[in-house]
């Protein structure tokens, strides 16, 4: 069995260290998502899920009208859900 050089060893684990901080500093959507209320199925909303709440993953039934998730921009108005309603930019009164 070979050893690997002690000095690769601290490059390698110096690279993997670096690429960890990278993607636990970078957030879950993207600059150009948008903010999609009424598609998030319960408890997995990105935030705002009305009075009481603490905001993420605090819907507590599918398609909460007052909840939104990040989609791509575009998107949103054009998904429907398994319940036959659609996104939507704004709050869905329920």
């Amino acid at each position: 069995m070979k050893l690997l050089n002690p000095s690769k060893l601290m490059i390698a684990g110096a690279i993997a260290a670096a690429v960890s901080s990278v993607a636990m500093s970078t957030p879950a959507y993207a600059a150009t998502d948008v903010k999609c209320y009424g598609v998030a199925l319960a408890g997995e909303n990105d935030c705002k899920a009305g009075a009481g709440t603490s905001c993420q993953g605090t819907s507590t039934v599918d398609y909460q009208g007052n909840a939104w998730s990040y989609v791509p921009t575009g998107t949103c108005e054009t998904i429907e859900n398994a319940d036959g309603t659609m996104g939507s930019l704004a709050e869905v009164v329920m």
